[in-house]
C-alpha cells in the first residue's frame, strides 16, 4: 500500500510541475521474478521512477519504453524473457528465470478515471479494494485497455469498460475477488478479441497499535512508518505520549486501558504490541483485547511475565480459548538475537509481518517450494 501512496504523491508533484507520466504494471509472470503481478511503477517524462517492477534490472529499459508511451499517448505491452542467457538482447542483466509481462499506460491528467486517479481512491484508506487491469496478453499490437475498474468494500464502482459482455464478466469477477480476498488472472475469450484481466485484491495496510511510549517504542514506530503501516501510540503518561516524540505515528493517545478501544478502530489487519513496561496497564489492556478477532497480540518481556498475566486473567474469571491464546505472542518477536531497541523493533515487526502473511518466518533457503505461490500464475479462461 505504501508503494501506491508514493505513486499518487509523486503523480501530483509531477502534475504541479507540468510533467507527463506513465504507469507501469506487472500484469503477468511466468516462472520466477522479483516482483509479482500487481507491482507498479510511475515514470515521469524527465526520467523519475517511483515504485518498482523488478529488482532494478528492468527499470532502465522500461523507462525508455514508458517515455515513448508518454510521447505517443498509447499504452504498450512489453514482455521480458529472463530465461534467455543472452542479456545483451535487452541490454540488462537478468537471470530471474521467468517471463514478465508489463503494461505501460499513459496517465491523462484530465481523465478523472485515469490509472492514478483510481489508485488514489485506494491509497491512504484502510479498506480493501479490487483493481482490474486489462490487456491483450497474446497480441501486443491490439488495443490495451489498461487499468479500467475499481471496486471498493463500501460498494464504490468506477470503470470504463464499454463492451457490455466483458463489463458484466469483469465486474462479477471483481466482486468475487473482493469477497474471497484473492487475486486472479483470467482471459475473456470473445469473437473480436481476447482480453486478459489482472483482477488484483488489495488489502488495507496493516495497522499497528502500540501500548507504551518509552524510548524503545521510537524505532518500532519509525520502522512501521517506513513500511507504510499506520501506527497508533497509546500511553497513560501525558509527558511521554506526545506527537513531538512520535512525529511518524498516525495517532498518539493519552488514555487509560479502559479508554483505548473506544478511540481505536481495529480489524483483521490490526496488530497490537504491549510494551508499556507497566504490568498492570498491559494486563488491563490485554483483557480488553482478548474478545477481539485480532491476528496478533505481542507482549514484550519474558515468557514468565505472559504466563503470569494469563493465569491472573483466568483467576479473575476471564476465560482464554485456544484460539485466543494462539493469537498472543510472548515474548514478542522472532529469534534473531536482538539486543538493542532497534533490533527488537526489527524482530517484532518481522514476526507481525510473518503472522499477517500466514508464513513461518523461516529462512528462504529452507523452503522446498517456490517463494511465491505458483497458482497465482495460472490464467483462467472464460468465453463471453
Amino acid at each position: 500500500m505504501k508503494e501506491l501512496e508514493d505513486i499518487v504523491k509523486a503523480y501530483h508533484t509531477a502534475c504541479r510541475q507540468g510533467l507527463k507520466t506513465a504507469l507501469a504494471t506487472v500484469v503477468h509472470v511466468e516462472g520466477s521474478a522479483y516482483r509479482q503481478p500487481g507491482a507498479r511503477m510511475l515514470v515521469t517524462e524527465n526520467g523519475a521512477l517511483i515504485g518498482a517492477i523488478s529488482g532494478g534490472c528492468l527499470e532502465g529499459d522500461a523507462l525508455r519504453k514508458a517515455q515513448l508511451v508518454i510521447m505517443q499517448q498509447q499504452p504498450m505491452l512489453v514482455t521480458y524473457d529472463t530465461n534467455d542467457d543472452d542479456d545483451a538482447k535487452l541490454g540488462v542483466g537478468l537471470g530471474c528465470n521467468g517471463i514478465i509481462h508489463i503494461l505501460l499506460e499513459p496517465v491523462g491528467a484530465n481523465d478523472p478515471d485515469n490509472p492514478v486517479a483510481l489508485l488514489q481512491q485506494i491509497a491512504g484508506n484502510r479498506a480493501p479494494a479490487v483493481l482490474v487491469t486489462l490487456c491483450t496478453l497474446h497480441n501486443r499490437k491490439a488495443p490495451q485497455p489498461g487499468t479500467c475498474l475499481l471496486l471498493t468494500a463500501n460498494g464504490t464502482l468506477r470503470h470504463h469498460i464499454t463492451d457490455d459482455a466483458l463489463q458484466t464478466a469483469v465486474i462479477a469477477d471483481a466482486q468475487q475477488a473482493l469477497q474471497t480476498q484473492t487475486s486472479v488472472i483470467k482471459t475473456y475469450i470473445a469473437a473480436q478479441n481476447n482480453f486478459t484481466a489482472l483482477t488484483a485484491y488489495l488489502p488495507p495496510a496493516p495497522q499497528l497499535l502500540i501500548a507504551g511510549a518509552g524510548n524503545d517504542v521510537l524505532p518500532l514506530v519509525k520502522l512501521a512508518n517506513l513500511l507504510g503501516w499506520q501506527s497508533t501510540v497509546v500511553d497513560g503518561r501525558p509527558n511521554y505520549a506526545t506527537t513531538t516524540r512520535f512525529p511518524e505515528a498516525s495517532r498518539v493517545l493519552v488514555a487509560k486501558p479502559a479508554q483505548v478501544l473506544s478511540q481505536v478502530t481495529t480489524d483483521n489487519n490490526t496488530a497490537v504490541v504491549l510494551m508499556t513496561h507497566n504490568y498492570n496497564y498491559d494486563l488491563a489492556l490485554l483483557s480488553q483485547l482478548l474478545p477481539l478477532s485480532l491476528p496478533y497480540i505481542g507482549v514484550l518481556g519474558p515468557a514468565k511475565k505472559l504466563q503470569r498475566m494469563l493465569e491472573e486473567l483466568q483467576d479473575n474469571g476471564i476465560p482464554i480459548s485456544p484460539q485466543q491464546r494462539a493469537r498472543i505472542h510472548g515474548p514478542a518477536g522472532l529469534d534473531i538475537g536482538a539486543e538493542t531497541a532497534e533490533e527488537i523493533a526489527l524482530s517484532v515487526i518481522s514476526e507481525i509481518k510473518s503472522v499477517l502473511s500466514a508464513t513461518t518466518g523461516t529462512c528462504l533457503r529452507e523452503k522446498t517450494t517456490a517463494i511465491h505461490p505458483r497458482e497465482q500464475q495460472i490464467i483462467l479462461q472464460q468465453h463471453l
